[in-house]
């Protein structure tokens, strides 16, 4: 789910355009998959179907919700990061790539877990 950052817009505040703004249909679209499989996973409990069958579907669900995630996390890196890295260059101040930089390692270590 890569965009080419040189064709986002840029943006005054810093909310007003996310990395992944491009690709929010897309990224609505699995999520809304997602929910789904989740409902589906639900249903199966409920009618107490096999387990090893429910665990298919949670690793499906899982699998689905870590794209999403690398999807997220690439667009942060090319949009945010790659900002912050713009005004570092301009202002020599390189505070914000370093703020950026460790919430995507926070995030990452958070996906780890």
């Amino acid at each position: 789910m890569s965009t080419d950052i040189t064709d986002q817009p840029e943006s005054t505040d810093e909310h007003a355009h996310h990395g992944y703004s491009p690709n929010k249909d897309a990224y609505l679209k699995r999520l809304r998959r997602v929910e789904g499989q989740v409902r589906g996973i639900s249903r199966m409990v409920d009618e107490d179907q096999y387990c090893i069958d429910i665990l298919t579907q949670v690793a499906a669900a899982t699998k689905a919700l870590h794209a999403v995630s690398l999807g997220l996390l690439e667009d942060h890196m090319g949009h945010c990061v790659a900002d912050a890295a713009r005004e570092s260059r301009e202002t020599g101040n390189d505070e914000a790539v370093q703020a950026k930089v460790a919430e995507a390692t926070a995030a990452i270590a958070r996906l780890m877990r």
